[in-house]
C-alpha cells in the first residue's frame, strides 16, 4: 500500500514542481528494518518519485556505521536532507515525517532547494550573536497540528547558522528520549542540555530569545 494516496501525489507533485535546487535525502535503516523504518523508506522514495530534483540514499545504519555517525545520527529511522553539492545543514528528522509532520518534510525540502532561510532580517542578524554550537531537538506526534511549525522553524534556523543543527523527533517512536527530556506535551524543543525547553510553537523572536539566554 502506497504512504502516499493517488488523490495526495498530484498535489505534492504540484508543490515540488517549483523547487529550484537539487535536494538529497538520507535515510538509514537497516536489514531487518525497525519499526517504521520500512514504512520511512516508502514514504522518501515515493516523494522523490514526484521530482526530478530530489534524490534518496538509502543506507545500512549498522553496516555504514561510520558514515552514520560522521553525519551525527544516533537512531533509526533517520533522514538527512541535504542541499546542492550536499551540503549539510543539519537537518535531521527521527522517526517517520507522517501525519501533519509530512508538511515538515515537504517545507524542509523546499527551504533547502531553494538554500534560503526564510528567516526575518532581525532572526539572521541575531543568531550571528551565537557563541556556540547548539541542537535543537523538537519532539512531536503525528497528530499535533502545531508541532510543524516549531520544526520548520528550527530547521531555518539550522539554515542559517552553521552553529545550529536541528532534529525532528518522534516523541512515541523514541520513548526513552521522551522521557529523558520530560515530555509531557507537544511540541517540547530541547536547547542543547539545557533544563528550559520551549513547549508549544513559539514566534521566531520569542524562540530566538530562549535559545541565545541558553546557550549565552
Amino acid at each position: 500500500m502506497a504512504m502516499i494516496s493517488d488523490k495526495d501525489k498530484k498535489a505534492v507533485g504540484d508543490r515540488l514542481a517549483k523547487l529550484t535546487g537539487p535536494v538529497k535525502l538520507v535515510m538509514f535503516t537497516q536489514e531487518i528494518e525497525c519499526q517504521f523504518c520500512r514504512e520511512t523508506r516508502e514514504l522518501v522514495e515515493e516523494v522523490a518519485a514526484l521530482s526530478d530534483k530530489i534524490t534518496v540514499e538509502v543506507k545500512d545504519f549498522l553496516k555504514e556505521e561510520a558514515e552514520a555517525g560522521k553525519l551525527g545520527i544516533d537512531k533509526i529511522p533517520a533522514i538527512g536532507v541535504f542541499g546542492e553539492g550536499d551540503k549539510d545543514y543539519g537537518i535531521r528528522f527521527y522517526g517517520i515525517p507522517a501525519g501533519y509532520e509530512f508538511m515538515s518534510l515537504l517545507e524542509s525540502i523546499e527551504i533547502v532547494s531553494k538554500g534560503e532561510s526564510g528567516l526575518s532580517a532581525n532572526g539572521k542578524e541575531r543568531l550571528k550573536g551565537l557563541s556556540k554550537p547548539v541542537h535543537l531537538q523538537v519532539f512531536v506526534t503525528p497528530t499535533c497540528p502545531y508541532c510543524p511549525r516549531a520544526v520548520v522553524q528550527a530547521f531555518r534556523m539550522a539554515m542559517e547558522s552553521p552553529k545550529v543543527t536541528a532534529s525532528m523527533v518522534e516523541a512515541t517512536e523514541f520513548p526513552h528520549l521522551a522521557n529523558k527530556y520530560q515530555v509531557s506535551g507537544v511540541p517540547h524543543t530541547v536547547i542543547g542540555e539545557s533544563p528550559q525547553p520551549m513547549v508549544g510553537a513559539y514566534p521566531e523572536a520569542a524562540a530566538l530569545d530562549l535559545i541565545l539566554n541558553a546557550v549565552a
